[in-house]
Order: structure tokens, then C-alpha cells, then sequence
């Protein structure tokens, strides 16, 4: 019998769990292995931030639905891996070993490396529920004393499509609130240009969310070195295709809310061989690691080169859709091993994404990722609006029910479909 462990219980370990489980029977034993004893579904935390969605609504305790599907869950944080050995340490001292280990944390966020930023700094982040709840209390004292506004991405971050989503969620907020003549907008981004997304831009992005900015009267800097925040001001340079300063600015706000850069978490990030330079888990086109084959890796935490070099460096997004395709693989390479073979199972390294924007949406197709592309395709509607906040209800819906079944593409692709898009 083997004891396959998944590292973290996200929106790629919660389905890798559920998936190695109705794949591999009950010859053989899963376990999951989470800081946190809730589930939290980040696409959401956006609305988190501006009150529209409450913890309760996105959040739920893990230990119950992976044990009614006969899974081990551990709520402790990995304090370390020795892959030598095939045993990971937990914070209160304790080992787990494992004959292959599924590493799904997701990414440390980096605040420090850009002074002054962060919760415990003077901007907010929709990153985690507890920071999107956060977000939304120093949002009610804005509404108080309304200001200028700043949303955007840092150096090294590498999922750009939550800054956008917040920026037009805000606007529509205080549109609402009757306050948007109030309040001046900035958005303030590490991306060549508006619509690159992280990924070279995807279909008309550019010109679509440009005109999109300017309807809304959202002003934006790009190529945007961030290098520190005080209170009410940031300071960025903004930089030209040589990667030579251009122009500073220093820009006021009373709100700011910054994606920050991602790294690998610590434990993972510590092991020799296994991650490249800022932590990222180094795989192959099986999902393994080079150097320890019986550790697989899934979701945010992997290393992906960026889709081209950009004058400030921007990280490659893992969009749901990818990450649900990088675990089916997994599962199925696992699962193939243990039977005496070799993996053959590679992920679909396709992007699929709809992005709320407060009252209508963005949805993008790229296939693959990284360019030349079969698919380059970019739309908006309020159809996309609709769709994510179906999509919301019945991710969460699928996840107590202990589906193994791929949700992303059942879903989005569905959604497309419907739209005569696809």
C-alpha cells in the first residue's frame, strides 16, 4: 500500500485529493496536509474586499468532507520536506512519511520586498480571506474620508487578472454609493502595457481593457518598479522598454490595495534541488521534479517561465482551468506508477479565465498559454459577471460534495459555449 501526502488544501489540493482518492481506491492511502482548517475559494475574495461577499459565504471547514471520502487531513503548517527520506516535519514536531508527495501550497506572498507594502504596511490585499476582510474594513473607513485610490501589481507578481477585477469592483461600489465623482483612480501595474495579463495579452486585452480604464476614469501606470509606500504616498518608477527609468512618480492615496510578489513557501522553498531561485517547484512535462521523481507539484507553486521578457519582471499566471488539467495529470502519473509503468500524462497548458468587473465581465481563452496560439481570444460582457458568480456557488457546491469530476472545464467551458463563444 502506498501513502500519497498533498501539501496544501487550495483549489489544486482540495481536487487532487478528491481525484487521487476515486482514482487509486482504497488500496492505498491519501492524506492532506493544510496550514488552515477551512477551505477558502480565493477567485472570490475581490467581493470579500468591498463587502459583497462575507467569509461564510466562500469558506468551509475541510476535515469533514475529506474524511466522509475516506482521506487523512492533517490542519498543521509544513515547518520542512527531506526528500531523502520521504518525511515531511509539522510545526508541532511531528513527521508524516509519504511514498509520493503532491506539493500544492500555492505561493508565499512577498511583501517585503517592497518596503512599506502590505497589511502590516499601508496598502491591503485580496490575496487571502483574511486579508480580503481586512481590505473591506479599511474600505468602510475610506467611504468615511473618500480619497484617491490606487490598486495594481508589484514587481514579480504573476496573476494580474485580481487587480483589474478589484479596480472595476471598487469603481462599480462607489458608483453605487453615489461617491465615484469623489474619488480619482490609479492603476498602477508591473505589466508593459494594460492587457498583457502576464501573458503577452490575449486576444484584443490591450485595447479592450484600455478603453475600458478610460470609460471608468481610471488612470493607470505601467511598467510601473514600485519601490516603496509611506502612508498616503507610493513611490514608483516607471520604466521604458530598456528597462531604464522613464519618469518617477509619487502618487497619493487614502486606499491602495497592491498585489504583491509571489515566492515559494518556506519549507519547500528551503529543499535543495527542488524549487528554482524564488521558490518555485521545478517540474517536468509530468509534473515531477528532476531531482526527486516521487514529488509532484501542482498550481501557483510551480515554476513556469514568464511568456516573454518584460522590462519589470512579471511572473506567468496558473489559471484554474490550468491547475485542474496539472492535477488530473498528476493523478493519473501516480496512478500509473503504482501500477508499474511509466507516466505519460501531460497537463493542458491553457488559459481560461472569466474576471468580474463589478457589472459586466472579461472572459479569455488562450491555447495554449504561451504564444503562438491556437485560440487568442478576449470578450466582455455581463453574461461573464453572471457566469463567475454561477461558477462561485457551484465550485463550492462541488467540493463539499467530494467531486473527482474536472469542474473548471465541465463549467467554463460550458459557460463559453452557451455565450457562442467557444
Amino acid at each position: 500500500m502506498a501513502h500519497i501526502v498533498i501539501l496544501g488544501a487550495g483549489t489544486g489540493g482540495m481536487p487532487c485529493a478528491y481525484e487521487m482518492r476515486d482514482a487509486l481506491g482504497s488500496e492505498h492511502s491519501v492524506t492532506v496536509i493544510n496550514a488552515s482548517d477551512t477551505f477558502q475559494f480565493v477567485p472570490s475574495n475581490p467581493w470579500v474586499g468591498v463587502g459583497w461577499r462575507q467569509r461564510d459565504d466562500i469558506c468551509f471547514p475541510i476535515r469533514p468532507y475529506l474524511e466522509k471520502k475516506g482521506i487523512t487531513f492533517i490542519a498543521q503548517a509544513a515547518t520542512g520536506i527531506d526528500p531523502g527520506n520521504n518525511r515531511i516535519t509539522l510545526a508541532s514536531g511531528d513527521t508524516v512519511e509519504y511514498d509520493y508527495l503532491v506539493i500544492t501550497t500555492g505561493p508565499r506572498l512577498a511583501f517585503e520586498e517592497v518596503d512599506g507594502s502590505g497589511p502590516e504596511g499601508h496598502t491591503v490585499s485580496i490575496c487571502t480571506v483574511d486579508h480580503a476582510e481586512r481590505a473591506w474594513q479599511e474600505y468602510q473607513k475610506f467611504l468615511e474620508n473618500p480619497g484617491p485610490i490606487v490598486v495594481g501589481a508589484m514587481p514579480f507578481a504573476s496573476c494580474f487578472g485580481p487587480a483589474y477585477e478589484y479596480a472595476f469592483i471598487l469603481d462599480t461600489d462607489l458608483r453605487k454609493r453615489g461617491m465615484r465623482d469623489k474619488v480619482p483612480m490609479t492603476l498602477v501595474t508591473s505589466e508593459p502595457y494594460i492587457g498583457h495579463l502576464g501573458l503577452g495579452g490575449v486576444g484584443d486585452s490591450r485595447g479592450m481593457m484600455e478603453s475600458e480604464l478610460r470609460n471608468r476614469h481610471i488612470k493607470w501606470i505601467t511598467n510601473a518598479r514600485v519601490t516603496r509606500v509611506e502612508e498616503g504616498r507610493m513611490f514608483v518608477e516607471e520604466l521604458d522598454e530598456d528597462g531604464e527609468v522613464k519618469k518617477t512618480h509619487e502618487v497619493e492615496f487614502n486606499y491602495s490595495m497592491m498585489l504583491p510578489a509571489f515566492k515559494g513557501v518556506d519549507a519547500v522553498a528551503a529543499v535543495e534541488g527542488l524549487c528554482n531561485p524564488r521558490g518555485f517547484v521545478i517540474i517536468d512535462d509530468k509534473q515531477r521534479n528532476p531531482t526527486y521523481p516521487n514529488i509532484y507539484s501542482a498550481g501557483v507553486c510551480v515554476a513556469i517561465p514568464p511568456v516573454e521578457p518584460t522590462p519589470v519582471p512579471t511572473g506567468a499566471p496558473k489559471t484554474g482551468y490550468m491547475i485542474e488539467t496539472m492535477v488530473t495529470a498528476i493523478v493519473q502519473n501516480i496512478k500509473e506508477e503504482l501500477n508499474g509503468e511509466q507516466p505519460t500524462h501531460t497537463a493542458t497548458w491553457n488559459a481560461i479565465c472569466l474576471a468580474d468587473m463589478g457589472d459586466t465581465g472579461a472572459a479569455f481563452v488562450a491555447l495554449p498559454q504561451i504564444p503562438p496560439r491556437n485560440v487568442n481570444w478576449f470578450r466582455k460582457g455581463k453574461w461573464v459577471h453572471l457566469a463567475k458568480v454561477a461558477f462561485e456557488k457551484y465550485f463550492i457546491r462541488k467540493m463539499k460534495q467530494g467531486t473527482s469530476e474536472p469542474v473548471y472545464e465541465k463549467y467554463i467551458l460550458k459557460a463559453l459555449k452557451i455565450a457562442r463563444l467557444k
